[in-house]
């Protein structure tokens, strides 16, 4: 995949660059190690003003890289002015918050003196270079979710961006440039996939992490593994959204929508699948499938635009080949289906919903990256509960209920890694992030986030007999 500018909406190609050659990547990679060296031993009062000054940067950056953004892969402009405020917010949590996350932890004192010691702490140490490969659907906050932690714990990182965001990977290495991080704390690498191995592979990396596709964090995690290297992935997901019969039927109806088509639906975290029970199966699907169908699908950089283009013309293909098979199958499409005609150019894809989904169906089985969404009819929370976990994936979930017992059982039962009741699916810097089965392993964001990537280290000091 050339690395390129391809404007969504147009279909036009506005700015290639060049792959970066083995001399390239050599020197930064040679550079992110001496930066590392230099870096780790800053405090945490000097990282944390580097963080700040970055934050305060971006948001006044705000319009510029909204912009950016949207041009490069289409979500409206208002989406992407959230987005870079988003970031300038979790900079400022990791700023404020990193130094307590990574205190010495101190254990009991009869724990001390059963291990033998004097004293004994834990203490967290930087890893070293991370390589971090990032997807296009969230081009700032996926990288920032993972740089300032990494940041603020004293790593230095190294971006493998997406092919098709290429500015908006420079506009990140430039702001930390800019902001006055020591040379090499934070490099883009325009490379192409086949590049990856080859700078995981090398020793003076000491870990990577990855946001993308199942088959993108296989072979990361393959070769990671054949190297030894720690990883986290945070990869596909197909949410349920599960309504029962005590929800506010009008905000579920509402949250719905802005569930499945934020980001032009492009989301791991947008709601995929509606599993409504029986008794508001009705009233909610009604009302569902106007809603959607009411939505303005055009110009991203349409104050008036609900729903932009999806990113490429093949993630456009692929969502068509699933809404098809589905409707060859016996599906019906509530609205949508099809491209919008109004949009000859881009790749716009009209807001789907599709009800009487069988196992059959691919679209039942596989994640559906762009504004389409699948319904179901449940007898009961078991049967609510037993197609909620039907799928391959496992990031987060969204559940309508005010009855205690139901949002317990939820908790208990649901096979994800976050539940979020009579609301949508958000990241939010004090919150862990990521999935079970295959939507990935480990955590982003949170203490857990931070500590991903540290050395978790015993500091042990002998006690003399005269200690006891």
């Amino acid at each position: 995949m050339p690395i390129a500018t391809v404007n969504p909406a147009t279909g036009e190609t506005l700015k290639t660059f060049p792959e970066m050659g083995a001399e390239e990547i050599e020197r930064r990679l040679a550079v992110a190690a001496s930066a590392f060296r230099r870096y780790r031993t800053t405090d945490f009062p000097e990282r944390a003003r580097l963080m700040g000054r970055a934050a305060d940067l971006l948001e006044e950056d705000q319009d510029a890289v909204a912009r950016t953004m949207t041009t490069e892969m289409g979500k409206p402009l208002a989406a992407a002015r959230a987005e870079a405020a988003k970031c300038a917010k979790a900079m400022r949590w990791y700023a404020g918050h990193a130094e307590i996350l990574l205190a010495d932890e101190q254990p009991s004192d009869t724990e001390v003196r059963d291990s033998g010691a004097a004293h004994a702490r834990v203490h967290y140490r930087p890893l070293g270079v991370v390589l971090a490969v990032m997807p296009w659907n969230f081009p700032l906050w996926q990288v920032v979710r993972f740089a300032a932690p990494a940041l603020m714990a004293g790593n230095v990182g190294l971006l493998k961006h997406a092919s098709n965001v290429p500015q908006t990977a420079l506009y990140l290495e430039d702001l930390f440039r800019r902001t006055g991080y020591p040379d090499g704390c934070f490099q883009a690498l325009l490379v192409g996939s086949r590049a990856v191995e080859g700078i995981l592979r090398d020793p003076r990396v000491a870990a990577a992490t990855l946001t993308g596709s199942e088959p993108a964090g296989r072979s990361v995690a393959a070769i990671a593994g054949d190297e030894i290297k720690k990883t986290v992935l945070e990869l596909g997901g197909s949410d349920p959204y599960v309504v029962m019969p005590s929800a506010d039927l009008d905000r579920a109806v509402r949250t719905a929508v802005t569930a499945r088509v934020q980001n032009n639906g492009q989301s791991c975290i947008a709601a995929k699948r509606f599993i409504v029970h029986t008794d508001v199966y009705d009233a909610f699907s009604e009302r569902f499938a106007a809603r959607m169908a009411e939505l303005t699908v055009g110009d991203p950089m349409d104050g008036s635009t609900d729903v932009g283009p999806l990113a490429s013309e093949r993630g456009r293909a692929d969502l068509e080949e699933l809404v098809d098979d589905a409707v060859r199958l016996g599906a019906r499409a509530l609205c949508g289906g099809r491209r919008p005609e109004k949009q000859p150019q881009g790749f716009f894809y009209e807001p789907t919903v599709l009800a009487g989904i069988t196992p059959q169906m691919r679209v039942h089985r596989e994640e559906t990256f762009g504004p389409v969404a699948t319904l179901y009819r449940a007898r009961d929370i078991d049967e609510a509960l037993e197609i909620a976990n039907d799928t391959p994936f496992g990031l987060s979930s969204n559940v309508w209920t005010r009855d205690e017992g139901e949002q317990e059982r939820f908790v208990r039962d649901i096979e994800a890694g976050g539940v979020f009741f009579n609301g949508m699916t958000a990241s939010h810097p004090a919150l862990p992030f990521g999935g079970v089965k295959r939507s990935g392993y480990g955590r982003e964001l949170s203490g857990h986030g931070i500590r991903e990537f540290c050395n978790v280290t015993t500091v042990w000091h002998g006690a003399e007999p005269d200690d006891f």
